[in-house]
């Protein structure tokens, strides 16, 4: 799997919880009406600001790294052998019998399968791993965001993309990334 398969996996992941995040307030937000807000307290916070910049994001990524090189070179060797074969047959080709030419076609074949078996197998895992880590990590966020909204006393956190406006004062994103980071 690919470092930019992978970015787009995180990103994909991470849009994901941001939506369902923004959803939610914004259904809240539905159920109460104009002067209630004035009387409360209210902060926003930007999750995904939040899990690019705290360390156990990177941590996370190294970790799944190592965990699955093995699977990956194996995935690049397959990747090698394919491409050796196909080159082979092009520079080759007019050399050889057609007997040569379908055994080198079938080789690419089986090579080919292997890879497709072996790569969604590896996406499968990879994918399964990242979710479960990654919720981890947003369970480590929320915590920390129930904790200052405790301590500060807010009365209601709001994911920044769910909001029009909001002064720079209101948004606790660094704080929690502080606070997250410190549980490292």
């Amino acid at each position: 799997m690919s470092d930019n398969v992978k970015v787009k996996f995180w990103r994909s992941t991470l849009k994901k919880v941001i939506k369902s995040i923004a959803l939610t307030a914004a259904a809240s937000s539905i159920f109460l009406a104009g002067s209630v807000f004035a009387a409360q307290k209210i902060a926003v916070v930007n999750v995904q600001e939040v899990m690019s910049k705290i360390p156990q994001t990177a941590i996370i990524m190294k970790k799944l790294e190592d965990e699955f090189k093995d699977d990956k070179a194996v995935l690049a060797q397959l990747e090698k052998d394919i491409k050796y074969f196909q080159e082979k047959k092009t520079r080759d080709g007019a050399l050889m019998s057609k007997k040569e030419i379908a055994g080198l076609d079938k080789q690419i074949g089986e090579k080919y399968r292997e890879y497709q078996t072996k790569g969604k197998a590896f996406q499968q895992k990879t994918g399964a791993r990242q979710n479960e880590e990654t919720n981890k990590i947003l369970a480590l966020v929320r915590q920390a965001i129930d904790n200052i909204a405790a301590t500060d006393k807010y009365d209601m956190v709001l994911e920044q993309k769910a909001v029009v406006f909001s002064k720079p004062e209101s948004n606790i994103s660094d704080e929690v990334v502080k606070q997250v980071s410190k549980l490292n």
